[in-house]
């Protein structure tokens, strides 16, 4: 577990770690929707 994860947990706040390759797959300012409850991420339309 990450040390993100840990806090989250700790404080109850959901959170997304662990995406594969996301830095590789996101571009940069690309709009992005986190569902932390779900545990994705949605790429938005530009």
């Amino acid at each position: 577990m990450t040390h993100r994860a840990v806090i989250a947990r700790e404080y109850g706040l959901p959170a997304v770690v662990g995406v594969p390759d996301a830095t590789r797959l996101i571009p940069d300012g690309q709009r992005i929707r986190v569902h932390a409850t779900g545990g994705y991420v949605e790429i938005l339309a530009s």
